[in-house]
């Protein structure tokens, strides 16, 4: 192979690898999967109690579902509120309305342009696409909010190591058992380190293309 075409090869296979997967940079969004009873208890309107639920209700699959496990205990403006320092990062690709309209200060319009450039394939084109509407301080706010999902077979080691909660010994775990067949396989493999809610925590990030 002639030297400049592999040297294009390589370039794409890492583009491509170091594109595939993303959770949006966070400047003190808590994750409701993550954070401790004493992290949540010093949010505006989560009791002991409400922090107790969030705990025991982990691992959490969405938004929608950490509404319900609070139910009553706020009201609907205060668990809007809520959601600028409490928020489960949602999948750009597959978050459905609902989900999307939970995201904190966003709005109808902007739900509708989160949904007009899918499939995403970094947070590097959601910054490019929503900064077309919206400052690049804004495009910031909304990026602590999401994520693009990773390929369990291509996604590089820096990506996988942006899942929130993810160790240097998960990276290398998830990077072992490659190529996977299915995601069966991945459960089966991740479930000799971890227990069954972490493996369906992380699991949230990932697929097999």
């Amino acid at each position: 192979m002639p030297i400049a075409r592999l040297i294009t090869t390589l370039t794409l296979l890492i583009v491509n690898s170091l594109a595939l997967a993303q959770v949006g940079a966070n400047n003190g969004v808590l994750n409701p999967n993550l954070a401790e009873n004493a992290e949540l208890t010093a949010l505006d309107g989560v009791t002991d109690a409400v922090a107790e639920a969030i705990i025991a209700a982990r691992p959490i699959p969405s938004n929608v579902e950490l509404d319900s496990v609070i139910g009553d205990a706020l009201s609907d403006d205060e668990k809007s509120a809520l959601r600028h320092k409490l928020f489960l990062p949602v999948d750009l690709n597959a978050a459905s309305e609902d989900e999307l309209k939970l995201v904190a200060g966003i709005n109808r319009k902007m739900v509708h342009e989160f949904e007009e450039y899918r499939p995403y394939n970094s947070i590097e084109q959601f910054q490019r696409e929503i900064g077309k509407y919206v400052d690049e301080d804004e495009v910031a706010r909304y990026e602590q909010y999401v994520f693009v999902p990773m390929d369990l077979n291509s996604a590089s080691s820096e990506a996988f190591a942006s899942i929130p909660g993810m160790s240097g010994k998960m990276v290398r775990e998830f990077e072992e058992y490659r190529p996977y067949s299915s995601m069966e396989q991945f459960r089966r493999e991740m479930g000799k380190y971890v227990d069954e809610n972490e493996v369906a925590r992380l699991e949230r990030y990932v697929y097999i293309d």
